[in-house]
Protein backbone atom coordinates (compact mmCIF):
# COMPACT_ATOMS: atom_id res chain seq x y z
CA UNK A 1 0.00 0.00 0.00
CA UNK A 2 1.64 3.35 -0.71
CA UNK A 3 2.46 5.53 2.37
CA UNK A 4 1.25 8.72 3.19
CA UNK A 5 4.01 11.01 1.66
CA UNK A 6 3.46 8.74 -1.73
CA UNK A 7 -0.23 9.21 -1.70
CA UNK A 8 -0.06 12.94 -0.93
CA UNK A 9 2.67 13.64 -4.01
CA UNK A 10 0.98 11.50 -6.48
CA UNK A 11 -2.09 13.27 -6.16
CA UNK A 12 -0.01 16.60 -5.73
CA UNK A 13 2.31 16.45 -9.19
CA UNK A 14 -1.24 14.74 -10.90
CA UNK A 15 -3.09 18.45 -10.25
CA UNK A 16 0.32 20.56 -10.68
CA UNK A 17 1.91 18.85 -13.84
CA UNK A 18 0.74 21.18 -16.38
CA UNK A 19 1.84 24.36 -14.33
CA UNK A 20 4.97 22.32 -13.84
CA UNK A 21 5.54 21.44 -17.43
CA UNK A 22 4.71 25.43 -18.32
CA UNK A 23 6.91 27.16 -16.53
CA UNK A 24 10.18 24.37 -16.57
CA UNK A 25 9.37 22.91 -19.68
CA UNK A 26 11.85 24.95 -22.06
CA UNK A 27 14.85 24.69 -19.77
CA UNK A 28 13.95 21.18 -19.08
CA UNK A 29 13.70 20.96 -23.40
CA UNK A 30 11.53 18.30 -24.39
CA UNK A 31 15.10 15.62 -24.99
CA UNK A 32 17.59 16.62 -22.81
CA UNK A 33 18.89 15.78 -19.44
CA UNK A 34 19.08 18.51 -17.06
CA UNK A 35 20.31 17.08 -13.35
CA UNK A 36 19.50 20.16 -11.50
CA UNK A 37 18.40 24.13 -11.15
CA UNK A 38 22.14 25.15 -11.66
CA UNK A 39 21.97 23.65 -15.29
CA UNK A 40 24.29 20.19 -15.16
CA UNK A 41 23.28 18.82 -18.54
CA UNK A 42 24.66 15.18 -18.86
CA UNK A 43 25.77 15.67 -22.10
CA UNK A 44 28.83 17.04 -20.54
CA UNK A 45 28.79 16.22 -17.32
CA UNK A 46 28.98 12.41 -18.05
CA UNK A 47 28.12 10.98 -15.06
CA UNK A 48 26.61 8.27 -16.37
CA UNK A 49 29.33 7.20 -18.38
CA UNK A 50 28.69 5.36 -21.89
CA UNK A 51 25.14 4.60 -22.01
CA UNK A 52 24.85 3.30 -25.91
CA UNK A 53 23.66 -0.19 -25.87
CA UNK A 54 23.00 0.31 -22.13
CA UNK A 55 19.66 -0.61 -20.19
CA UNK A 56 18.62 2.54 -18.45
CA UNK A 57 15.86 3.19 -15.98
CA UNK A 58 15.03 6.39 -14.95
CA UNK A 59 13.57 7.02 -11.14
CA UNK A 60 10.33 9.63 -10.85
CA UNK A 61 11.16 10.71 -14.60
CA UNK A 62 8.22 13.09 -14.94
CA UNK A 63 7.76 13.88 -18.35
CA UNK A 64 10.68 12.02 -19.13
CA UNK A 65 12.61 14.60 -20.93
CA UNK A 66 15.78 12.77 -19.01
CA UNK A 67 14.88 9.54 -20.50
CA UNK A 68 13.72 11.00 -24.28
CA UNK A 69 17.03 12.12 -24.46
CA UNK A 70 18.77 9.09 -23.51
CA UNK A 71 16.97 7.14 -26.33
CA UNK A 72 18.43 9.62 -28.57
CA UNK A 73 22.44 8.04 -27.23
CA UNK A 74 21.30 4.97 -28.15
CA UNK A 75 20.62 3.76 -24.88
CA UNK A 76 17.88 0.85 -24.06
CA UNK A 77 15.21 3.36 -21.77
CA UNK A 78 12.32 2.29 -19.28
CA UNK A 79 11.07 5.53 -17.27
CA UNK A 80 8.22 5.59 -14.65
CA UNK A 81 6.77 7.91 -12.18
CA UNK A 82 3.99 8.07 -9.72
CA UNK A 83 2.02 11.00 -11.65
CA UNK A 84 -0.12 9.95 -14.05
CA UNK A 85 -0.49 13.70 -15.01
CA UNK A 86 3.10 13.62 -15.73
CA UNK A 87 3.44 10.76 -18.43
CA UNK A 88 0.99 12.08 -20.13
CA UNK A 89 3.22 15.20 -20.88
CA UNK A 90 5.59 12.52 -21.73
CA UNK A 91 2.87 11.08 -23.96
CA UNK A 92 2.06 14.86 -25.48
CA UNK A 93 6.22 14.99 -25.93
CA UNK A 94 6.32 11.53 -27.63
CA UNK A 95 3.91 12.55 -30.06
CA UNK A 96 5.66 15.94 -31.16
CA UNK A 97 9.23 14.57 -31.27
CA UNK A 98 8.60 11.57 -32.22
CA UNK A 99 10.91 9.77 -29.66
CA UNK A 100 8.67 7.25 -27.93
CA UNK A 101 9.51 6.55 -24.14
CA UNK A 102 8.24 3.53 -22.81
CA UNK A 103 6.94 4.92 -19.32
CA UNK A 104 4.69 3.27 -16.99
CA UNK A 105 3.04 4.65 -13.38
CA UNK A 106 4.64 3.20 -10.06
CA UNK A 107 5.81 3.96 -6.78
CA UNK A 108 9.67 4.03 -6.73
CA UNK A 109 9.18 1.99 -2.94
CA UNK A 110 8.57 -1.14 -4.70
CA UNK A 111 10.18 -1.10 -8.36
CA UNK A 112 7.85 -3.40 -11.27
CA UNK A 113 11.18 -5.01 -12.51
CA UNK A 114 12.93 -8.03 -12.37
CA UNK A 115 16.51 -8.14 -10.71
CA UNK A 116 19.42 -7.26 -12.54
CA UNK A 117 17.40 -5.91 -14.91
CA UNK A 118 19.33 -2.77 -16.00
CA UNK A 119 22.82 -1.65 -15.98
CA UNK A 120 21.94 1.79 -14.81
CA UNK A 121 19.85 3.82 -12.70
CA UNK A 122 19.69 7.42 -13.06
CA UNK A 123 16.85 9.89 -10.95
CA UNK A 124 17.17 14.36 -11.29
CA UNK A 125 15.25 15.21 -8.43
CA UNK A 126 12.99 12.33 -8.93
CA UNK A 127 11.46 10.10 -5.79
CA UNK A 128 13.89 10.51 -3.42
CA UNK A 129 13.30 13.99 -2.00
CA UNK A 130 9.93 12.69 -1.56
CA UNK A 131 9.29 9.42 -0.41
CA UNK A 132 9.05 8.60 3.85
CA UNK A 133 11.14 5.32 2.75
CA UNK A 134 14.52 6.31 0.96
CA UNK A 135 16.37 3.20 1.88
CA UNK A 136 12.91 1.15 0.53
CA UNK A 137 14.33 2.62 -3.04
CA UNK A 138 17.86 2.30 -2.83
CA UNK A 139 17.50 -1.07 -1.78
CA UNK A 140 14.89 -1.53 -4.89
CA UNK A 141 17.01 0.25 -7.17
CA UNK A 142 20.43 -2.01 -6.16
CA UNK A 143 18.04 -5.20 -6.64
CA UNK A 144 17.00 -4.18 -10.07
CA UNK A 145 20.46 -3.37 -10.91
CA UNK A 146 23.07 -6.11 -12.48
CA UNK A 147 26.33 -6.00 -10.25
CA UNK A 148 28.57 -3.49 -11.34
CA UNK A 149 25.76 -1.05 -12.38
CA UNK A 150 25.91 2.40 -11.87
CA UNK A 151 23.27 5.09 -9.87
CA UNK A 152 23.20 8.37 -10.12
CA UNK A 153 20.58 10.37 -8.45
CA UNK A 154 20.12 14.22 -7.74
CA UNK A 155 18.49 15.73 -4.43
CA UNK A 156 18.30 18.97 -3.24
CA UNK A 157 21.38 19.66 -0.91
CA UNK A 158 20.91 19.33 2.19
CA UNK A 159 22.40 22.87 3.84
CA UNK A 160 18.75 24.37 1.92
CA UNK A 161 17.29 23.16 4.42
CA UNK A 162 18.85 25.40 7.05
CA UNK A 163 17.51 28.15 5.15
CA UNK A 164 14.04 29.90 3.87
CA UNK A 165 13.41 28.59 0.52
CA UNK A 166 13.70 32.12 -0.87
CA UNK A 167 15.57 33.12 -3.63
CA UNK A 168 16.29 36.76 -2.34
CA UNK A 169 18.44 37.83 0.17
CA UNK A 170 16.55 36.63 3.05
CA UNK A 171 17.60 33.05 1.74
CA UNK A 172 21.16 33.88 2.72
CA UNK A 173 20.24 33.45 6.39
CA UNK A 174 19.87 30.48 8.24
CA UNK A 175 16.37 29.96 10.73
CA UNK A 176 16.31 26.88 11.51
CA UNK A 177 18.75 23.71 12.28
CA UNK A 178 20.08 22.24 9.55
CA UNK A 179 19.82 19.15 12.01
CA UNK A 180 15.78 19.52 12.38
CA UNK A 181 14.81 16.09 10.00
CA UNK A 182 11.66 17.72 10.41
CA UNK A 183 9.60 17.03 6.53
CA UNK A 184 8.41 19.77 4.81
CA UNK A 185 4.56 19.42 4.54
CA UNK A 186 1.58 20.94 3.35
CA UNK A 187 -1.93 19.96 4.26
CA UNK A 188 -5.57 21.40 3.44
CA UNK A 189 -8.44 22.77 5.32
CA UNK A 190 -9.37 19.04 6.97
CA UNK A 191 -5.44 18.81 7.90
CA UNK A 192 -5.09 16.04 4.97
CA UNK A 193 -1.45 15.96 4.04
CA UNK A 194 -1.32 17.36 0.66
CA UNK A 195 2.86 17.59 0.14
CA UNK A 196 5.72 16.29 1.51
CA UNK A 197 9.59 16.64 1.53
CA UNK A 198 11.97 15.13 3.40
CA UNK A 199 14.93 16.36 4.91
CA UNK A 200 17.94 13.63 5.13
CA UNK A 201 21.10 15.56 6.32
CA UNK A 202 24.62 14.79 4.20
CA UNK A 203 25.50 11.84 6.29
CA UNK A 204 22.03 10.32 6.34
CA UNK A 205 22.58 10.48 2.62
CA UNK A 206 25.44 8.91 2.63
CA UNK A 207 24.40 6.30 5.61
CA UNK A 208 21.58 5.52 3.24
CA UNK A 209 23.78 4.46 0.41
CA UNK A 210 25.80 2.28 2.48
CA UNK A 211 23.32 0.49 4.19
CA UNK A 212 21.81 -0.14 0.71
CA UNK A 213 24.46 -2.18 0.10
CA UNK A 214 25.52 0.48 -2.66
CA UNK A 215 28.98 2.02 -2.46
CA UNK A 216 29.15 5.63 -2.81
CA UNK A 217 31.70 6.83 -5.55
CA UNK A 218 31.24 10.56 -6.11
CA UNK A 219 29.52 13.24 -4.68
CA UNK A 220 29.15 16.28 -7.22
CA UNK A 221 28.09 20.23 -5.73
CA UNK A 222 27.50 22.07 -8.53
CA UNK A 223 28.89 25.60 -8.49
CA UNK A 224 26.33 28.22 -10.08
CA UNK A 225 27.52 28.86 -13.53
CA UNK A 226 28.17 32.18 -14.85
CA UNK A 227 25.76 33.81 -16.90
CA UNK A 228 23.00 31.35 -15.65
CA UNK A 229 20.44 34.07 -14.84
CA UNK A 230 17.51 31.79 -14.43
CA UNK A 231 16.00 31.32 -10.97
CA UNK A 232 13.72 27.85 -9.92
CA UNK A 233 11.83 28.39 -6.89
CA UNK A 234 14.36 29.13 -3.69
CA UNK A 235 17.58 28.49 -6.31
CA UNK A 236 18.63 31.69 -8.29
CA UNK A 237 21.76 33.01 -8.92
CA UNK A 238 22.13 35.07 -6.01
CA UNK A 239 21.60 32.34 -3.47
CA UNK A 240 24.17 29.72 -5.83
CA UNK A 241 27.14 31.99 -5.37
CA UNK A 242 26.73 31.79 -1.72
CA UNK A 243 25.26 28.53 -0.99
CA UNK A 244 25.23 24.77 -3.02
CA UNK A 245 21.51 24.18 -3.81
CA UNK A 246 22.06 20.55 -5.27
CA UNK A 247 23.80 17.14 -4.15
CA UNK A 248 24.51 14.33 -7.08
CA UNK A 249 25.04 10.97 -5.46
CA UNK A 250 26.98 8.75 -8.00
CA UNK A 251 27.01 5.20 -6.40
CA UNK A 252 28.02 1.11 -7.54
CA UNK A 253 26.09 -1.99 -6.90
CA UNK A 254 28.85 -4.02 -5.47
Amino acid sequence: MPSLSSRANRDWWDGNADDYQVEHGDFLRDSGFVWCPEGVDEATAHLLGEVRGRRVLEVGCGAAQCARWLVTQGAEVAAFDISHRQLRHSQRIDLGTGLRVPVLQADAEALPFAGGAFDVVCSAYGALPFVADPLAVLREVRRVLRPGGRLVFSVSHPIRWAFPDDPGPRGLTSDRSYFDRSPYEERDENGTLTYVEHHRTMADWVHLVVASGLRLTGLLEPEWPEGHERAWGGWSPLRGRHLPGTAIFSCANI
